[in-house]
């Protein structure tokens, strides 16, 4: 049985009724299937599924974000990756099961990949805490890191969580030190590290693992520091207010690619990842493809460098690069490229205009 979010309302009403023309038995026997009516309403039915979904709030983004029949990271590793092997524990404490962590193979190449896994049903969230990770989990998460860039295997992380766990025994084991760290080692890598956030991407709990070379959203996917019902209760004390929080808080992928917070957004089917997943999986072993592709072409150091690059040249007009006269130090200089991408994008509209405009103009005065 399919889940509809609240405003899927017209849209239930419409596959209810397309359901039941498409069966023959209905009725209570066998009759004849009506195609000119099924047609007609799957018509509607695009239509209206082309209307809700070009206009999403930022706060129905966030309810599809965490929409319980969306892809998880279990089920992509599990068609992207062949012979992938789930390693365990972290070598002090326990294993956790919030996230998957392994080595496989991703179109003839070697990759080490790191999924936040929420949990398919009851039994399944609960076993894996809702993708809250622990401490140990963050700890596994490093030694394999390690292990990754000692032998110079790739990294693709796949980010999925409310935020990291806020338990007593997880703060006891050192939850921040572990986040900490985990942030620490994404930055050192020297191979190339590419994040994927394919639902929630909540506080320093999804930044533990994508803080990569490349971070890409999927487009009905959530990114910020707190959850808007957090946000909400902490500066108007009401949680009610979610919805002015997420708008406040800009945390869709289009918001943040225009922010320059993340590199690329991938595409999802019409009416939301759930409903075409493996339309979904190609789009996604595409992105994979491209960046590795692209990130392969540099070496250990520009690889280190480029990530560096990345994220200080966020908000800010200069970026780091490498001293020319010096081979150990790094440099502010102009981020020209970042600087007149921003331009463009701020000035779009006004751009277009213009180019119709001249285009106008060019053609009167030829045919005059």
């Amino acid at each position: 049985m399919r889940n509809y979010l609240e405003f899927e309302s017209g849209i239930k009403d419409l596959e209810e009724q397309l359901d039941k023309l498409k069966d023959p038995f209905n009725k209570g026997g066998l009759a004849e299937v009506d195609t000119k009516k099924i047609n007609q309403i799957q018509s509607e039915l695009d239509q209206k599924l082309e209307e809700v979904y070009s206009n999403l709030s930022r706060w129905q983004k966030t309810l599809l974000a965490r929409h319980e029949e969306r892809p998880r990271a279990k089920f992509i590793i599990n068609n992207l990756f062949s012979d992938f092997i789930n390693l365990s524990g972290d070598r002090q404490f326990a294993d956790d099961k919030s996230v998957l962590v392994g080595f496989g193979v991703f179109e003839d190449q070697s990759v080490l990949v790191i999924g936040q896994e929420k949990g398919d049903d009851l039994d399944g969230r609960i076993e894996r805490n809702f993708g809250m990770m622990r401490p140990e989990g963050y700890r596994k998460c490093i030694r394999l890191m390690q292990l990754a860039d000692k032998f110079n295997i790739p990294i693709i992380s796949f980010v999925d969580t409310p935020g990291a766990y806020p338990g007593v025994g997880a703060e006891e084991r050192g939850q921040a030190e572990a986040i900490a760290r985990s942030i620490e080692c994404s930055m050192s890598l020297r191979v190339p590290n590419i994040s994927i956030i394919i639902g929630e991407g909540g506080s320093g709990g999804a930044i533990a693992l994508a803080s990569s070379n490349k971070i890409i959203m999927l487009e009905n996917a959530i990114y910020s520091v707190i959850s808007p019902e957090g946000c909400a209760s902490i500066l108007w004390r009401d949680p009610k207010k979610s919805l002015e929080a997420a708008d406040a808080m800009k945390l869709s992928a289009q918001d943040l690619l225009e922010l320059g917070i993340v590199d690329s957004v991938i595409k999802e089917p019409l009416g939301g990842a759930h409903r075409d997943k493996k339309a979904l999986l190609d789009e996604i072993k595409k992105s994979i493809r491209k960046n590795l592709r692209e990130l392969s072409e540099l070496s250990r150091e520009n690889i280190l460098n480029h990530r560096k690059q990345k994220f200080l040249s966020i908000g800010r007009k200069k970026g780091l690069v490498k001293n020319i006269n010096s081979r150990d130090r790094m440099t502010m200089e102009e981020n020209v490229f970042s600087n007149l991408k921003q331009k463009i994008n701020k000035n779009k509209i006004v751009m277009i205009i213009t180019l119709a405009l001249a285009v106008l103009v060019s053609l009167t005065l030829l045919y005059l």
